[in-house]
């Protein structure tokens, strides 16, 4: 083995490496933002170098733009493509009905673009990204620093009348500053704990004023492929409801590991 991996590094791999699998030549593609997206960039960028397959990806985030770029994987803008064949993504939570927290790489704005700009959405996470209710992972929110304060005040007031468990907000930072999003804007997290309406809160939440978007994707993810640390893979397909069980031998080649400080 190239490099000492962790296990959920293992499981990310493995989850990347079965979602490539999807990809067909000409497609034009979704590039999630994330640790376990990168995997998938490197698997795809394999692909391109050992099989020939002709891509071009719609990177999310200026992070994902520069290691497409490093490994040889064509990128374009969304408007450039105006439409996906396919996006490929990681998530921070996903629930039984497929639904997603996504965000805490603060690329959520990009990310939901692009993944409702696209036929088909494939969701990759290592096996804890699983759970019964959305919410312990914070819920990010996306605003404009005008008035951030007065936004978060709204939204806290917001959350009385919702079904969570908790409700308390807080600015993400970068150091002493806030951490400021490729599009200039504010994170702010929602600690919930759990999120009883997903679907409701989405909606509440967008019609606030200065919030840019929210990082519940509900009904966008068509496809969760779920990785674990010895190389078994399950699929799960919301639109012919089906389960599937792989296994990916794990021997990524030296390739695969060039540019591993995402």
């Amino acid at each position: 083995m190239p490099a000492d991996l962790s296990p959920i590094d293992k499981a990310k791999f493995v989850a990347a490496k079965r979602a490539v699998d999807y990809v067909e030549t000409g497609m034009k593609l979704g590039l999630g933002t994330g640790s376990t997206a990168a995997w998938m960039v490197r698997c795809l960028a394999e692909r391109i170098r050992e099989e020939g397959i002709r891509v071009v990806g719609v990177p999310t985030s200026t992070r994902t733009a520069e290691l497409a770029r490093q490994l040889g994987v064509p990128v374009m803008s969304l408007d450039e493509a105006k439409w996906l064949d396919l996006t490929i993504d990681g998530a921070d939570e996903i629930d039984a009905q497929m639904n997603l927290i996504k965000g805490g790489g603060a690329a959520l704005l990009q990310e939901k673009i692009v993944a409702t700009a696209s036929d088909q959405m494939i969701v990759i996470a290592d096996a804890a990204k699983e759970v019964g209710h959305l919410g312990a992972f914070p819920l990010p929110v996306e605003v404009i620093p005008f008035g951030w304060q007065t936004t978060k005040a709204l939204i806290e007031e917001t959350l009385v009348s919702m079904d969570v468990l908790n409700r308390d907000v807080t600015l993400r930072m970068n150091g002493a500053a806030p951490l400021v999003t490729d599009e200039a804007n504010y994170i702010l997290d929602l600690h919930l704990k759990r999120i009883g309406n997903p679907r409701q809160l989405s909606l509440v939440l967008n019609q606030i004023p200065g919030v840019v978007e929210n990082g519940l994707f509900i009904d966008i993810c068509d496809v969760v492929v779920i990785g674990h640390s010895d190389g078994r893979v399950a699929v799960r397909d919301i639109n012919s409801g089906e389960t599937s069980d792989d296994r990916i031998e794990f021997a990524p080649t030296d390739n695969i590991f060039a540019n591993m400080d995402d």
